[in-house]
C-alpha cells in the first residue's frame, strides 16, 4: 500500500552554462510529493503522516527552503534536485517515489 504527503518550499537557483533566462538567478515555489510504500503495520498504518512530515521537514525542507540551490548542487536542475531528494529520503523511509514540481506545470519524478 502507498501513502503520500505534499510539501512546499521556496528556493532560488541559476543554471550555469545555460543559454536563456534560467542562466540568471531566479526563484521557484517547489511542490514536493513524497510517496512511501509498505505493508500495513499492527497500528493499521503504512506510516504515520506526522512521522512522514517530521522526516521530510528534517532531511529536506529545513535544508532547501529559502536556499540558493547553487550552494548545494553544481547543476541545480529539477532532475538533479529530485534525484538528491530521493537518495536522502530512501535512507530513512520505505520510499516509493518523489515528484518535484518546479512551479506550475513542470515536474520530475524519481521512482524506486
Amino acid at each position: 500500500m502507498r501513502v503520500g504527503r505534499v510539501f512546499y518550499f521556496d528556493a532560488a537557483h541559476y543554471l550555469p552554462r545555460y543559454k536563456g533566462k534560467c542562466e540568471h538567478l531566479h526563484g521557484h515555489t517547489y511542490r514536493l510529493e513524497v510517496v512511501v510504500e509498505d505493508e500495513l503495520g499492527e497500528d493499521g498504518m503504512v506510516l504515520d503522516f506526522n512521522e512522514l512530515k517530521r522526516v521530510v521537514d528534517e532531511v529536506i525542507i529545513e535544508r532547501l527552503d529559502h536556499a540558493n540551490m547553487n550552494d548545494f548542487f553544481d547543476k541545480p536542475t529539477s532532475e538533479n534536485i529530485a534525484e538528491w531528494i530521493f537518495s536522502e529520503l530512501v535512507k530513512r523511509l520505505p520510499l516509493s517515489s518523489v515528484k518535484l514540481w518546479e512551479g506550475d506545470g513542470k515536474w520530475v519524478e524519481v521512482e524506486r
